[in-house]
């Protein structure tokens, strides 16, 4: 029976990483892509663990062979969903999840229209901005630009087959747990995996 693949976006400082991380803690069922990346690691970061870090001369390559579900250059640097981290997956049953921005979220859903997505909201304009801040890393300036592309980012909301509203975080992850449970029980995945049960009790007397 073939994986789900999953999509979450969301603005920065709604907590998509933090849910995610929490979701995947819990669902066993469910494994995150790890993206390739033509920059460099950062300190700590682990290949093929934080993402697979590749030259950028590697990653046009990829790109030119039809490689990629999605891709962008971000400053300066390509960043991508490769087919070769999510297919093998998908195709041993297991389920799949993506954590990506809205853009990425439609190349992959042109490719895979029964991918399931999800975007993730602040309780408010307010709270967006008071978590950028708790973070201590960015000026003014960068604070005041984030919540322009935070604004962009959201109007694309209605692009995704759910929203949910991280105001208090425990009941955010409980929602998204609840989205990859429905997922899995939809007809068509439950046909496929009780087919026997189904003939079974089908079967005239």
């Amino acid at each position: 029976m073939r994986g789900t693949l999953f999509i979450v976006a969301a603005p920065s400082g709604a907590g998509k990483s933090s849910i995610v991380n929490a979701c995947l803690a819990r669902d066993p069922n469910i494994c995150l892509s790890i993206s390739f990346t033509s920059r460099a690691p950062r300190p700590g970061e682990r290949h093929a663990e934080h993402y697979h870090f590749i030259g950028a001369d590697e990653f046009k390559a990829m790109i030119a062979a039809g490689d990629f579900f999605e891709y962008a250059q971000v400053h300066g640097d390509w960043k991508g969903t490769a087919k070769q981290s999510v297919e093998p997956q998908l195709a041993s049953g297991k389920d799949v999840l993506l954590e990506i921005d809205w853009q990425g979220a439609q190349q992959v859903k042109s490719q895979v229209p029964d991918a399931v997505s999800v975007f993730i909201l602040p309780p408010s304009r307010a709270a967006l901005e008071e978590r950028m801040r708790k973070r201590g890393q960015d000026s003014e300036t960068v604070i005041g630009q984030r919540m322009a592309n935070a604004r962009e980012e959201m109007s694309h909301h209605a692009e995704f087959d759910y929203l949910i509203v991280n105001e208090v975080f425990e009941t955010a992850v409980d929602e998204m747990c609840a989205i990859f449970t429905a997922s899995r029980l939809r007809r068509d995945q439950q046909l496929g995996r009780h087919a026997g049960l189904l003939r079974a009790l089908l079967a005239q007397e």
